[in-house]
């Protein structure tokens, strides 16, 4: 009787096993203006960005794509093969935010992102002017972009406002900044300014704000007599000069 071997026979390794290990050995990875990471790119509305994508530890030709957030950039022919090279000019408040991404086109998990930081002061100019009557609500309205972020302070005819409780109230995003007051009175009127500032400028706002007497309710009732009254006496001339003409 044969006797069997108690030798096992040898399995073929994983394919995923086998795979993990061949990037493990080759170290394929991109790199994006020399940075091997998502990063930010600080620059400026009116300035050039160039951004450079290099494969690195490939032992073939590898095509790269370049994605602005989730749209595909068309690249020329020759600028895809282990490097490839976008240029974004001029830079525009508009950009701010943006991701720039390259990916590897064969295993897009391969990519390094560039989120665009576009620093720009705070743009605010011109005047408004607001008539409106006593004991009614009034809401001046400033609309204002800035990258870093910049803060709202109201002036009334230059000099800082004092906030009246219950009677003012401020609202502030990253882009609006806005002054309630309510139940406006005569006292209010003058001139408020919206100044807006941070690290890199200020801008400025005026706002005309001209109460007026509160216009009295309509007197219907007594309209409407007054046009009964008008009719009837126009009725009773007819009359008389009809009883006139027949008298004549």
């Amino acid at each position: 009787m044969a006797r069997r071997s108690s030798l096992a026979v040898p399995s073929e390794p994983p394919v995923l096993a086998v795979c993990f290990l061949a990037c493990l050995a080759t170290g394929l990875e991109l790199s994006v203006n020399n940075q091997a990471a998502d990063f930010s790119l600080t620059t400026f509305p009116g300035t050039a960005v160039s951004l450079s994508c290099l494969v690195q530890n490939s032992s073939q030709d590898e095509d790269l794509l370049w994605y602005r957030g989730d749209g595909k950039v068309d690249l020329k022919d020759g600028n895809t093969v282990n490097i490839s090279n976008i240029c974004v000019s001029p830079v525009t408040e508009s950009d701010n935010g943006v991701t720039f991404t390259c990916r590897l086109a064969r295993d897009r998990s391969v990519q390094v992102s560039v989120i665009l930081d576009v620093q720009f002061p705070p743009k605010l100019l011109g005047e408004e002017t607001l008539q409106t009557e006593e004991d009614t609500d009034v809401t001046l309205t400033c609309n204002a972009k800035s990258n870093p972020q910049a803060q709202a302070a109201w002036y009334k005819n230059n000099d800082l406002l004092t906030l009246q409780q219950n009677r003012y109230q401020l609202y502030q995003t990253s882009e609006v900044f806005q002054l309630s007051i309510q139940k406006v009175q005569k006292s209010d009127n003058g001139t408020y300014t919206c100044v807006v500032k941070s690290s890199l400028g200020e801008g400025s706002k005026d706002f005309y704000l001209i109460v007026e007497d509160k216009t009295p309710p309509f007197p219907r009732e007594a309209v409407i007599a007054g046009v009964v009254v008008v009719t009837l006496t126009v009725l009773f001339g007819i009359v008389a000069r009809k009883d006139k003409i027949c008298k004549v």
